[in-house]
């Protein structure tokens, strides 16, 4: 969207497509498709994948490409820089349904932005499948980063990533990249520096390496690298290629446990890392309700963690599932004593493979 000066300032940077996924949340995504407009790697692809929203996103969204509704940014937030002012308009797009997105078929488009409608609510995996069936039919991606919507990026984001990625690759293994992700709420403190680990034992893949350390707090960026089990897909940088050795996302889902289990079965083909110096802003929860410091988690985010859980420990640790069991119904006793009952009574039916309730 921007000419490109780097990696760094290379002629013909490696083509990135940047996929995100919209559901209900139209205003997060135009503020971060504002900051994605000022990246400073020229070479990129945005597509945005909606997934059935009843807000009427896409009319939004379209709105926002066309410049007949600018971003509005509180003057005391200190990220409105990284939106605001709002770029020049029209941004040039174009529109698919989701056969026509993934029809072998279909000639490469060349417009800045593509907006696809999903059909449904197919949950993160689905959502951004679609997208990704998208890129891999266009045939001209090296990279494809995986954008939350309700991020902003720092102008050198996308650009650090694949230096990160093709140094990490010199040692004869290609590698997957996360950022360094602060809240959007504090900006100095750290939500994630690149991912998480995984506890084997109780299941849990929500261990979020550096969570709540300052900024300006010194880190062994090294040995957090090394420490990786999964990188978290609010912001994630996957050579093309991995689609195409490990496969997609696992659907089955809906939600959670799909970074992880993509990890699992990719294996040791690819290396974890993440770069320092990409800085990402991210809302944390704010379409699905994720727990936070300052909230319990929605009962909707409730159910698919513990699901999810169990599913994914049933395909790949079926021996650890006693545990698993045991720990998840001392957390949902551990609910009610909180003073959330019903967030109680939601992991036991997930745990007994009942339906959610509505």
């Amino acid at each position: 969207m921007t000419p490109a000066h780097c990696v760094k300032n290379a002629e013909n940077p490696p083509k990135v497509y940047i996929v995100i996924l919209n559901w209900n949340g139209w205003k997060d995504t135009v503020e971060c498709l504002e900051s994605v407009c000022r990246l400073d790697y020229g070479h990129v692809q945005v597509v945005v994948c909606d997934n059935d929203s009843s807000d009427d996103s896409l009319t939004h969204i379209r709105a926002w490409a066309d410049g007949q509704a600018p971003v509005l940014i509180d003057e005391k937030n200190p990220l409105r820089r990284l939106s605001f002012p709002n770029i020049p308009k029209p941004v040039s797009y174009a529109e698919l349904s989701r056969p026509d997105a993934e029809a072998s078929r279909l000639s490469p488009l060349q417009e800045p932005l593509i907006l696809i409608q999903t059909g449904g609510n197919l949950g993160f995996a689905g959502g951004n499948n679609v997208g990704l069936r998208f890129v891999l039919q266009q045939g001209d991606a090296a990279y494809v980063w995986l954008l939350n919507n309700d991020t902003v990026v720092e102008p050198d984001a996308l650009s650090t990533l694949v230096e990160q990625c093709i140094s990490q690759a010199q040692t004869g293994r290609p590698f997957t990249s996360g950022s360094l992700v602060c809240f959007y709420s504090d900006p100095e403190v750290i939500q994630a520096l690149g991912g998480s680990q995984f506890n084997e034992r109780t299941g849990i893949a929500s261990q979020t390496l550096g969570r709540f350390k300052h900024r300006s707090e010194p880190v062994d960026h090294a040995q957090v690298a090394q420490s990786l089990h999964n990188i978290t897909g609010c912001t994630w940088l996957l050579p093309i290629t991995y689609l195409h050795d490990v496969g997609l996302m696992e659907e089955s889902y809906f939600l959670y446990y799909e970074e992880i289990d993509w990890t699992m079965r990719a294996g040791q083909r690819y290396g974890l890392t993440y770069a320092p110096g990409s800085v990402v802003y991210h809302k944390e929860g704010s379409s699905i309700g994720s727990k936070t410091i300052h909230r319990a988690p929605s009962l909707l985010a409730e159910y698919f963690m513990t699901r999810s859980k169990v599913r994914f420990m049933r395909r790949f640790f079926p021996w650890r599932l006693p545990v698993v069991y045991v720990f998840s119904l001392a957390q949902a006793l551990n609910r009610m004593k909180q003073g959330f009952p019903q967030n109680g009574w939601t992991i036991f039916r997930a745990l007994l493979g009942l339906a959610r309730k509505k």
